[in-house]
């Protein structure tokens, strides 16, 4: 996977097909799917992202959010914003060949369809992806969802040559609102991805292990159930630090996912990723810059503590994230 380009023409001639017919971008959803699309399935799957001649320095970026409850309105969102993403991505060079899957998240207690995962793609494909999934809209309402499971799949079922060639991490960015369980459960492994496990993971064990090849996000935006709720917020910064990022406003992941890997790749600071956004002609700039302030913060204390000759990634577990 990952072959092609992007093109927002093609993006735009599909979105005025839509208008005209009365389609929907979700139509498998819309449509009253209650399983999951073939494609999107995890039972026994591996999502690769890999180098070619087109895309020799492949960059994996994985999006997985959470679809329960309030947060169910959030891949139309990304899907509305998807041109000014890749935009930012391709035209303004922040990451090089970027590869992106998308994935959605739900609860494997009591959801039909708790995990679906894309693959990463280079092209509109991507785009294909993200209308396949089902919105279902459940969850246990119990402030917990399955975040545990999608980690487990992102730590062993996904392949890249950007960490197996090169040594560097992918990006991943979770979207979501609630607590993960305490540890990812064998019978949920089993059931949904296929996998015999000998015992339950504990969480922290988890992140750990899935920080070694993935540079991790969690984004809590505004306008979701517990945007405001400190439980989830300590939860989350407990395990990835700085990591842990509020927005004032979703309309603005798009923005901030795109910084922050420009930021992570070195490609700008956030005093030119925030240029690049007002002229783009933006409104997010502020969500933005307050949202990313903490990593520029962070990055800086890291950068202080180097010896002089240091240079390169510096992929490390919790929540110092690369440089």
């Amino acid at each position: 996977m990952g072959s092609g380009v992007w093109s927002t023409d093609v993006y735009d001639a599909a979105k005025k097909y839509r208008r005209a017919t009365g389609k929907s971008a979700f139509s498998y959803s819309d449509s009253g799917a209650r399983k999951v699309h073939p494609s999107l399935d995890p039972r026994d799957a591996m999502r690769e992202s890999r180098d070619s001649t087109e895309h020799p320095q492949s960059t994996p970026i994985a999006v997985l959010f959470d679809v329960t409850g309030s947060m169910g309105h959030v891949p139309r969102t990304l899907q509305n914003k998807l041109p000014q993403l890749l935009g930012l991505l391709q035209r303004q060079g922040y990451a090089r060949d970027p590869q992106i899957m998308f994935g959605a998240i739900g609860d494997a207690t009591c959801d039909r369809v708790p995990l679906q995962v894309g693959q990463f793609e280079s092209d509109n494909r991507m785009d294909d992806d993200l209308g396949r999934m089902v919105l279902e809209g459940g969850g246990g309402g119990q402030m917990q969802e399955s975040y545990e499971l999608a980690m487990y799949f992102m730590a062993r079922h996904t392949a890249t040559d950007s960490w197996d060639k090169r040594g560097r991490r992918g990006y991943l960015f979770i979207i979501g609102d609630e607590l993960a369980y305490a540890g990812v459960k064998r019978r949920e492994v089993a059931k949904l991805i296929g996998d015999d496990l000998g015992e339950d993971v504990p969480i922290r064990r988890m992140v750990d292990e899935l920080v070694q090849r993935w540079d991790t996000y969690y984004l809590l935006p505004a306008g979701s159930h517990y945007a405001r709720n400190s439980k989830v917020l300590d939860f989350w910064r407990d395990l990835l630090g700085q990591n842990a990022v509020t927005l004032d406003d979703l309309d603005a992941v798009c923005e901030t996912i795109a910084l922050t890997i420009g930021l992570g790749e070195q490609a700008i600071d956030l005093e030119e990723g925030l240029r690049d956004l007002e002229r783009a002609g933006s409104t997010a700039t502020g969500t933005v810059s307050k949202a990313l302030a903490p990593l520029r913060a962070g990055r800086q204390a890291v950068v202080s503590t180097l010896p002089p000759a240091s240079t390169g990634a510096a992929p490390t577990s919790g929540g110092v994230t690369r440089l």
